[in-house]
């Protein structure tokens, strides 16, 4: 569940190799770890046809094919771009010869087959692809065929969303570790199903998926002897008279994931409508206003501000007397601005969509989804806050260089309200306890993962913010109900 740049990934290839596991030990483990996991998807009696390249991808999948062939697997192995270049490509290539089995450099254009692999190009790809390459992978596109490819398809190139024309995978089994181009667009559109196969490296990556096991083994039960102040008070400012919901859901959200005080500092009129659906909030009227004049709540452990907040003069002073402090904040939405950002002792959490960094940085949406990775984690280092860059495939980037890719989530997400409910999970997490970065990344999984729950038996299209905090305990619940 780890994500490795191009460079690491040779970077890893030649640590194993001064270390004693050959490259063409790797080339086997790769070939035949991709062989069990095509078994699985494919019959014994269907034709496959492997398109192997010049280079150690091209390895990969003469290793593969070798194996199918000794099981009997109909499988055609063909150069299209010319016979293996690669000195370990060579030598597996070799030995599949002394086995006596065949090899085509031509591809059969008048037969069709079952399932096309992709073992043309790995993670050197470099764009454009030439004319010969873009005619191969546009007649695999317009087969009838299962496709797969082996590492990432061909025309995507690792580290980054770009793509002209690609091979359109219906799975990709990623060697050692996914590659950041599964989580940036339009890249990511090519992978199809994406899964990791282990070939025996070690994982130095700084960047990882998120999973269930992670949430798990750092979801912290209740001791017996707890109260409410054992997890924390958060101050949330948040609503105006316009957009009097933001308060409500953040807030909502806060109290549902388990925070124990919460103070909602906002307007009268936003508190004469909220209090009702949320009576175990307490609220500070006008609470905005008075912050710039050192007016505070007692043992507030976390603030988030911006949630349906308008006036962005008054934001932007809270804000400075925030950053006197050294309690942890949440910028959402009203208080995403360009800026720079004080040091200081305690976690600053940006949490923008696209649209939204785009404002901050300057970039285009564009440019920002095709490297969404690094952009994010550039700006945590340099800014040294931490960076929740919202939409699919949610990065997370922290102010050490590392970070963490959250995959839960689906288009219900894609509604008013949702951020300002991560918001609210983000700041109960925080005052409850959790390492920053540990809290950050849980409060996303669950976000994402109340939206996947939902959709088992609901539309997308029905789904609204509120009810994402209305699923956390069931979900929680099944999640942890066996940690002891």
């Amino acid at each position: 569940m780890y994500v490795y740049q191009e460079e690491e990934i040779h970077q890893l290839d030649k640590i194993a190799a001064s270390n004693g596991l050959s490259t063409n030990a790797l080339m086997e483990t790769s070939g035949r770890s991709l062989y069990f996991e095509l078994t699985r998807l494919v019959s014994i009696r269907q034709s496959i046809l492997i398109l192997a390249g010049k280079g150690n991808n091209g390895g990969d999948a003469i290793v593969l094919a070798r194996y199918l062939l000794q099981n009997g697997y109909q499988t055609e192995l063909v150069f299209p771009m010319g016979l293996p270049k690669s000195e370990v490509a060579k030598e597996h290539f070799r030995y599949y010869q002394s086995l006596g089995f065949p090899y085509l450099e031509e591809i059969p254009k008048k037969q069709t087959y079952d399932v096309i692999i992709d073992g043309l190009l790995g993670v050197g790809t470099k764009l454009p692809l030439n004319d010969t390459m873009m005619k191969i992978v546009s007649w695999c596109n317009n087969q009838p065929s299962l496709r797969i490819a082996i590492d990432l398809p061909t025309g995507v190139v690792a580290n980054f969303g770009e793509v002209e024309t690609a091979f359109q995978a219906d799975y990709t089994f990623s060697l050692h570790g996914y590659k950041p181009s599964a989580f940036l667009l339009p890249a990511s559109a090519f992978y199809g199903k994406s899964k990791v196969l282990d070939i025996g490296l070690p994982h130095p990556s700084q960047w990882k998926i998120w999973s269930e096991a992670d949430f798990t083994n750092t979801w912290k039960t209740r001791n017996k002897d707890a109260h409410k102040g054992t997890f924390g008070t958060g101050l949330l400012l948040a609503g105006s008279d316009e957009m009097p919901g933001s308060a409500l859901l953040a807030g909502l959200a806060s109290m549902k994931i388990g925070i124990g005080k919460l103070i909602i500092g906002t307007t009268p009129f936003v508190a004469s409508i909220i209090a009702s659906r949320l009576p175990e909030a307490t609220y500070w009227f006008n609470g905005l206003n008075k912050l710039p004049n050192g007016d505070w709540p007692v043992g507030v452990k976390g603030i988030a501000i911006g949630p349906g907040l308008t006036d962005t003069l008054l934001v932007e002073e809270a804000i400075k007397k925030i950053w006197e402090t050294n309690i942890p904040v949440i910028l959402d939405a009203g208080a995403l601005q360009k800026r720079e950002y004080p040091k200081r002792n305690a976690p600053t959490i940006i949490t923008p969509h696209p649209g939204e960094f785009s404002r901050i940085t300057g970039l285009t949406t564009a440019e920002i989804q095709k490297n969404r990775l690094k952009l994010a984690s550039d700006y945590a280092q340099e800014h040294q806050v931490i960076v929740v860059l919202k939409g699919a495939n949610t990065v997370i980037a922290f102010p050490d260089g590392s970070g963490v890719i959250n995959i839960t989530g689906n288009p219900a997400l894609a509604k008013g309200g949702s951020g300002d409910t991560l918001a609210g999970m983000i700041l109960a997490l925080l005052c409850m306890g959790e390492n920053p970065k540990i809290a950050v990344a849980n409060a996303v999984y669950l976000h994402g993962l109340c939206a996947d729950e939902l959709v088992k038996t609901r539309n997308e299209n029905t789904i609204v913010a509120s009810e994402l905090s209305n699923i956390l305990g069931e979900l929680i619940y099944t999640l942890t109900h066996n940690i002891s």
